[in-house]
């Protein structure tokens, strides 16, 4: 059943990404374009239930469409995992006579999203905001363009270094349950291997490949690492034991959730944040917006969980015979 919407509420939740700033932006001049009315959740659903929520015009996301992270902040809420605290945000929505809202995260915020929207109705629609490019229903999410192009600046940088320095580098790069950064980043940087939690790794393998490299005159090596497969520190101290071979690492860490975003992360949020207005004025609700093949597209909520890639063998396969 459609509600009439005139107020729309709009939120970012779990990790930053560069690109939701862009999204936010979408939304606000969007919605004004339509007569609408749009408040900003501060920090997430937790700010939604402390009622952390303030007005947004035309003037407040002015200028915000090239930087990194997110004006309306972010964080995790524990209190709204509960259906308790669903219903009391069910309430904080409904005192301040917000109709409809547009969740801008990853897995577990869509999670949150769908179960509040099963509960009580709420018109809600949800944007892949994460990183790692894990969610069902779109090619790419907010804010992988920009962490793959980061995670490849800093790479290139130490290769450099590893050629001068005739040494291994073991890179760690973002990806907790997703190796798509690592992936993408190890074909882009040339990299000889990588590390990621969708297939086995022979360590064993590795360690033979770089000695035989070695007495054929190969001086440095790139080996990327995802975070959720292994710890940097740990396959460089694997690899010295094995080897002999002196081997540094680097964690690169947060420095890929910042920064600005790529011109494919700005178009991306700036067409999904549109679409999810256009959503909720049609009356469609309880679903997630992406893009494939350059086409939005639209599924529900409950199925735009968590993907894996299919394609990570023959991207390594390509890896390893461009080596």
């Amino acid at each position: 059943m459609a509600h009439k919407i005139n107020k729309i509420g709009v939120l970012t939740s779990g990790g930053d990404g560069p690109g939701m700033n862009a999204a936010v932006r979408s939304i606000v001049r969007y919605s004004l374009h339509y007569g609408l009315e749009v408040a900003g959740i501060m920090r997430g659903y937790q700010g939604l239930l402390e009622e952390d929520i303030i007005p947004l015009n035309h003037r407040s996301v002015s200028n915000i469409i090239n930087k990194g992270g997110t004006i309306l902040k972010t964080a995790r809420s524990k209190d709204f995992s509960s259906d308790e605290g669903k219903a009391k945000a069910a309430e904080v929505m409904r005192k301040h006579k917000i109709d409809g809202l547009v969740v801008i995260g990853g897995d577990g915020s869509y999670k949150g999203a769908n179960r509040f929207y099963e509960l009580h109705g709420i018109p809600t629609i949800g944007l892949p905001g994460t990183i790692d490019n894990d969610l069902t229903g779109t090619d790419q999410t907010i804010g992988c363009s920009t962490a793959i192009n980061t995670a490849l600046e800093s790479i290139d940088k130490i290769r450099d270094t590893a050629q001068s320095m005739e040494r291994i580098f073991v890179i760690e790069v973002m990806g907790n349950k997703s190796g798509y950064i690592a992936m993408q980043v190890a074909l882009a940087a040339g990299a000889e291997d990588v590390i990621i939690p969708e297939r086995t790794f022979d360590y064993a393998a590795m360690h033979q490949e770089l000695m035989e490299g070695n007495r054929k005159g190969k001086i440095s090596y790139i080996i990327v690492v995802a975070e959720g497969a292994a710890t940097a520190p740990v396959v460089a101290e694997n690899i010295t034991r094995f080897t002999g071979f002196e081997t540094r690492y680097v964690v690169l860490g947060h420095v890929q959730r910042g920064g600005t975003p790529s011109g494919q992360d700005r178009l991306l949020s700036t067409r999904l944040g549109a679409a999810a207005v256009d959503l909720l004025l049609n009356g469609i609700y309880g679903k997630a917006v992406g893009i494939l093949e350059d086409e939005i597209n639209v599924i529900d909520l409950k199925d735009a969980v968590r993907r894996s890639h299919g394609d990570m063998e023959d991207h390594y396969e390509l890896l390893k015979i461009l080596t």
